[in-house]
This record gives C-alpha cells, structure tokens and sequence, in this order.
C-alpha cells in the first residue's frame, strides 16, 4: 500500500512514522511548511524542499524577516502555491490513502485538493488542542467543520476528541486512541527510575503562551514555599515569559528553582532522566488532549499533577489514585493543596507508584501500540 503522509516535521510525527518501518508500505512524506530532508527517516520518500520558486533569491530571508507584510504580498511572485505543488505529487504518486497530522497545519492547506479527490480515503491524526481549543474561534471552526466533513477516518491522542469530533459533523470511521507520537519504547528510560526515597524534585512542564500556564503553578508553588524547602524545583522546555516571571519575582530567594528553556534545546533522554528523578510531576493547561510528557513522566514514576481539559486527563489519571487531576487550571489554590496532598502522604505516593508502573504504563508500551496502529491501517485498505 501507498501511504502519503502530509506533515510538520516533529519528534512525535517522526516516531509515529517510525512505527511503519519494515511493514511492507510505501511510505511517502510531504513536509507541508517545508524544510529540509530528514535523516530521521531516511527509508521514507520525502516531498522537501518545494516552496520556493527561487530557492537561491538573495534578500528573500531579509525582506521576510524585516518586511513581513511586504513579503506575504509578494509571496505568490516568490513561492510555489501548496495546493497546486500537493496536487502534481499526488497525481505523479498515486497513493492509496492520505494521512494529515494536525487540522490546521496539515489538512486545510490540502482540502480543496482532497474534495476533488473525493474517493481517496483521507486519515486525520488529531493531537493536542487541534478540536478543543480552536473549535472556540470562528475562523478555525469554520476550518474544522470543513475538514470533518470530507475526512474518512480519525486517529486521536485521547477519547475527548472522538466526541467532539461527532459533535463537530464528522461521520467517518475511528481507527483508535493512541499517543501522537505512537508507543513508548521503555528499554533506555526504564534505567533512569529511582526509588521514591531518592526522590526530591518537583518537575514542571514549563509552556505558558495560548495554552500553557506555568507560571499559576509557580504562583502555587511560591504561597508554600516553606513547606517545600527540601524540594528542587526544575522547570523544562520553559518560555522566556516563565523565566521573566521567575527573575522577576525573585523566586530563587523562596525556592530551589532552575529553568531549562525550551529555546535551549533539552536531548529527550534528558527529559525522560528528569522524570525518573522527579517526586511530582505537574502539567498545566487550558486545552491540551493527552499529553506526551504526561505519559512518559507516569512512565518514569514521578507522580503526576496535570490539568484535565474536556476530561482527557482522566483517561489515565484516577484522582487519588494514580495522580492528582486539576479541574481550574488558573486554580492557584487547587494547585497548592494538591502538591501538599502529595508531599504529606506516602501512602499515595507509594499506590500511584505501583499503579502507574504496573498497570497504566504496559498499555502504552510500543510494540503493542505498533501492531495496533498497523492493523488500523489495514483497517482502511480493506474497507
């Protein structure tokens, strides 16, 4: 079978891709904002490099970078139009189905294309805050509504987004709920978890921006900073608005902070060494759907605290159980009273241990995941 993937380039797009290896697929990529070749995936047909008419125009990086506006009215002299270049590799291509990755990126720049094509069966993987954030602004609703309409199929990263996506006229069929960038391979990370006697950390995800909000966690951490003297506070992939706050406020005086900003560029077995240290991981947002770092940090042990937009949270995470759920996530209050629920209880410490290692982190293990995702593919072929 003939698969074209349309696609960012991305660590969780690389790693679901990486689940067709050697699966007996053709496997073709066009990188729709474009880019240069991958030598993550070099076994795939990459459509690269195909936006710029003149790719070797002196001035057009400058005029883009000091004249924008300038620059997006001239783009139709300088650059190749997506639809038409899409168009030529999927005629020259003939594949047997489409795959996007996330709505707005990947699906609206093709649908005209894919409406004339109206017999290709076209797969849509939903990831993050693709439906349930963007649904609320008119402008990409509009989008989203058009793009539910033609789509076949739908992966998604929680059960949320199913229903919304029902709700939001899609009448297609489910092919399965699985993280974006597919399975975990636990081989390497599993050397990094300590004991939770080890543990003295408190990790946080530290995005702020349209959905982030780490500095409501900071907020919480700093009103019981006394309580929280024997912790180190590590902050990962932090935007410069969390490191402002974090100078600004001088928070270094009241807490054991260090910020690792997401500019800086942290290697992932990094990320996956801090979690098998961390006590408590917390993540906090206003739209995510099933976060990676969510996942892997359950993974790792640490003990999660993580917003629960829409629900899809407590899909993994049973309150009280195996994890603390933040209903308000501009809760400063909510998120104070659960890092000292957790630091006054051992016994929950030692129960959501044993759960998410036992119990939730199998499920998400890769090659069951793989050979589940293979046969969603089948799936669409047969169908």
């Amino acid at each position: 079978m003939k698969i074209l993937l349309v696609s960012m380039n991305s660590i969780h797009f690389q790693r679901w891709t990486d689940q067709l290896k050697d699966s007996g697929h053709d496997l073709y990529w066009f990188h729709i904002l474009d880019g240069g070749y991958s030598n993550k995936l070099p076994w795939v047909n990459q459509i690269v490099d195909w936006k710029q008419k003149y790719p070797n125009l002196k001035g057009r990086i400058f005029i883009k970078k000091k004249f924008p506006r300038l620059y997006k009215k001239l783009s139709f002299l300088i650059e190749n139009d997506v639809k038409k270049i899409f168009e030529e590799k999927l005629k020259e291509i003939k594949p047997d189905l489409v795959h996007s990755f996330v709505l707005y990126i990947s699906c609206t720049p093709i649908l005209k294309v894919m409406q004339k094509y109206y017999d290709l069966p076209w797969i849509y993987s939903s990831w993050g805050s693709d439906l349930y954030y963007f649904k609320e602004i008119p402008k990409y609703k509009q989008d989203i509504l058009k793009v539910l309409s033609r789509i076949n199929y739908l992966f998604a990263d929680c059960k949320r987004d199913t229903s919304l996506a029902r709700n939001l006229g899609f009448k297609g069929g489910f092919l399965g709920v699985y993280p974006g960038g597919g399975g975990f391979n636990y081989k390497e990370s599993d050397a990094y978890i300590r004991p939770i006697s080890e543990r003295k950390t408190i990790l946080i995800k530290g995005y702020q921006g349209r959905s982030g909000k780490a500095i409501e966690v900071l907020k919480a951490l700093e009103a019981i900073s006394n309580e929280l003297k024997n912790y180190n506070i590590i902050v990962f992939g932090g935007d410069e608005e969390v490191a402002n706050y974090i100078v600004g406020q001088d928070l270094s005086k009241k807490l054991a902070v260090k910020t690792l900003l997401r500019k800086d560029f942290l290697p992932h077995n990094k990320i996956l060494e801090l979690m098998g240290e961390a006590l408590i991981y917390i993540g906090n947002s206003n739209s995510d759907g099933m976060p990676n770092t969510l996942l892997e940090a359950i993974a790792q042990g640490a003990f999660p605290i993580q917003s629960n937009p829409g629900g899809a949270s407590a899909e993994v995470i049973e309150h009280h159980e195996n994890g603390l759920l933040i209903e308000d996530c501009n809760s400063i209050e909510e998120i104070k009273n659960h890092v000292l629920t957790v630091i006054e209880n051992s016994e929950l410490l030692e129960r959501a241990f044993g759960i998410n290692l036992n119990r939730v982190k199998p499920k998400f293990e890769r090659a069951l995941i793989k050979k589940q995702v293979l046969e969603a593919y089948k799936k669409v072929l047969k169908s």
